[in-house]
């Protein structure tokens, strides 16, 4: 994983993620151009494919709405590294496939602009901007499967037809 890093605060909640306003749709695409809409309006026209979110503590509190991964996902956000994040955002992450990293150091000191990349199986993220690397304790080596086969439900089928 590479890209460009948006920066947000602590306490993102999931209606900061997708406004409720939007779950009337199942649609992806329709979700991803409303993903991050009530923390920054101009997220989507300004994050590319790849890019990452860095927030703070708590990313992802509030109610338990898979659409909030799904909108992150589908914008092409290829990951979303905090402090901490809330227990459902962080099951519901992994659960639609969306690579999200515990990394109080990283959150801290990457900044919005900056070139990261990623590597999961090792846990480190390499700012490339500050020249800078740190170490997250990487996934357990099934949920590293489920986040590769692009959720619970691909990783499930491809289980079950081997």
């Amino acid at each position: 994983m590479k890209g460009k890093c948006w920066k947000f605060g602590n306490n993102i909640n999931t209606d900061e993620i997708i406004p409720a306003r939007y779950l009337n749709t199942t649609d992806v695409r329709e979700l991803a151009a409303h993903c991050m809409e009530d923390a920054d309006p101009d997220f989507v026209k300004k994050a590319k494919p790849g890019d990452a979110i860095i927030a703070g503590d708590n990313f992802g509190c509030g109610s338990s709405r898979e659409h909030a991964p799904i909108a992150i996902k589908a914008a092409g956000i290829s990951c979303v590294i905090a402090k901490s994040f809330a227990r459902i955002f962080f099951r519901n992450a992994i659960n639609i496939g969306l690579p999200i990293f515990e990394c109080p150091e990283a959150a801290d000191q990457i900044r919005e602009g900056d070139e990261i990349e990623i590597n999961l199986s090792a846990g480190e993220i390499v700012d490339h901007t500050s020249k800078k690397r740190f170490k997250f304790e990487p996934f357990p080596q099934e949920m590293q499967e489920i986040i590769q086969a692009g959720g619970l439900m691909n990783f499930v089928k491809k289980k079950m037809s081997a």
